[in-house]
């Protein structure tokens, strides 16, 4: 196993099976100090048993390699410094990783994906837009100019106070919205998709955000329900946020696809789009 596939398998085995860090704040976000202990207290686990699984030793491995930014600090520095003890016990070179860089690579460790290529990252913390034209080559081309849709979507789940609702109450913010939208109409309660008069790449989700918001409260008011207590069109105002997210980041994609083909930065006739996600499924985007 190379270095980098038993990088990302201690990643995804981190977030797999101990990402205790997001279900303990679901809908209030990540609380830094909190993630700070929880990675202290997983990493030797994780890092002990993606060793186990891969069959290979740490006096086997060519090179120790790290996520070093972007990211929460707190959560950074642990991984840091464990794995700088590792270099300096072992005397192995360190390879410093860029996160997003990181995530748009993956990609290549499991399919055949020539470069360049587009590649759309989405989280609770990113969401960019760029072509990767080399391991260490992107060309940036959009971002949230705010906040980024992950985030939006679990302050708009709490603002729904979804972890009250039977049918989601131990679901993340953006996957509760996404299970209630499937039974919802969007039609019902539309949203403006933001940034129309913009003709870039860029992305905003704020706005969105505050249109929900208002929103939410007009229809407390109407049913005469205080703030924290469920709505009975929730399952329409879950199908409404998602259809205004996911109609936002296809058209900004779109965009950017047709950019690179007309500027000859990636082919008209084998133009990959790799799709990076953590907060909702791709399946509603690809309807």
């Amino acid at each position: 196993m190379t270095p980098e596939l038993l990088w990302w398998t201690m990643l995804a085995m981190f977030w797999g099976k101990h990402c205790t860090v997001r279900r303990i704040s679901i809908y209030s976000g990540i609380i830094p100090v909190v993630a700070q202990q929880l990675h202290r207290e997983n990493i030797e686990p994780v890092v002990k048993e993606a060793l186990s699984l891969s069959g290979v030793s740490v006096h086997e491995l060519s090179a120790v390699a790290t996520t070093v930014k972007p990211g929460l600090a707190p959560s950074l520095e642990v991984g840091l410094q464990y794995s700088l003890n590792l270099v300096d016990r072992y005397q192995k070179p360190f390879i410093p990783v860029h996160h997003m860089e990181a995530h748009a690579l993956t990609i290549r460790l499991t399919h055949h994906v020539e470069f360049p290529f587009l590649v759309l990252l989405l989280s609770g913390g990113h969401c960019i837009l760029a072509v990767a034209q080399g391991v260490t080559d992107f060309l940036l081309l959009g971002q949230s100019i705010d906040i980024a849709p992950g985030d939006m979507l679990d302050k708009v789940a709490r603002r729904l106070s979804l972890r009250k609702h039977p049918e989601c109450c131990s679901m993340a913010g953006g996957k509760a919205i996404e299970h209630l939208a499937q039974t919802g109409s969007w039609q019902e309660h539309p949203f403006r998709v933001p940034m129309q008069q913009y003709r870039n790449c860029d992305f905003s989700f704020s706005g969105l955000q505050s249109l929900v918001n208002k929103a939410i409260a007009e229809k407390e008011k109407e049913e005469g329900i205080q703030e924290g207590d469920i709505l009975s069109c929730v399952k329409d105002i879950a199908a409404a946020v998602q259809h205004a997210v996911a109609v936002h980041i296809i058209q900004r994609t779109y965009r950017a696809m047709l950019f690179c083909i007309k500027n000859g930065i990636l082919s008209s006739k084998n133009a990959t789009l790799v799709g990076i996600q953590s907060f909702f499924s791709f399946l509603y985007m690809t309807v």
